[in-house]
């Protein structure tokens, strides 16, 4: 490969690997070229795109980016996995893919600047929240005491006041109650 096509390609892969904060590293060896293609489609369905990388090129165009230090996960043929989708549900497409696909091996993930290597790396990041659910249980954690306080508050005012309306009932039926006697 001459080096004017090196760096074309190391300008792409630069500039996917920009905006992106982290990427999961899988091995494509020993995956035909069909089951390739299946899984590239399985996961365009969702948002997440893979490209296959060559180690060198992807090493210098991360260099520059938020994925400085990822290269710790390249050792091979290595295919980059990245997307619009959090990490964490990243990780578990890639699961979910390698009990499809017993030959696709899992190298790792990348994000916020350390490396989860191995499936053991996949399967630890896939079980931190996503983004959505960090957001939804802290939000919970925060309406929790505020229920509670309002709960503390109704409820002897909501006594008080069927205390209040009980005698008011009563204070009703006292005068056709007289008026009966009479």
């Amino acid at each position: 490969m001459s080096k004017k096509i090196k760096n074309l390609i190391e300008k792409e892969l630069n500039a996917k690997f920009s905006p992106l904060d982290g990427v999961a590293v899988i091995s494509p060896k020993g995956i035909g070229g069909t089951k390739t293609n299946l899984l590239r489609r399985r996961l365009g369905a969702k948002g997440v795109k893979f490209t296959v990388v060559k180690n060198t090129l992807a090493k210098r165009a991360a260099s520059s980016t938020k994925l400085k230090g990822f290269e710790v996960l390249l050792d091979g043929p290595s295919a980059v996995v990245y997307g619009k989708a959090s990490i964490a549900t990243i990780a578990r497409m890639l699961i979910e893919e390698g009990k499809n696909d017993e030959k696709l091996e899992l190298r790792g993930v990348f994000f916020d600047g350390e490396a989860y290597p191995g499936a053991k790396g996949v399967e630890q990041v896939s079980k931190l929240p996503t983004r959505e659910e960090a957001i939804a249980s802290i939000v919970a954690a925060i309406l929790g005491p505020g229920r509670k306080l309002a709960g503390a508050v109704k409820g002897p005012g909501g006594k008080l006041a069927g205390v209040l309306k009980a005698i008011e009932e009563k204070a009703k039926d006292a005068p056709a109650a007289a008026a009966a006697a009479v």
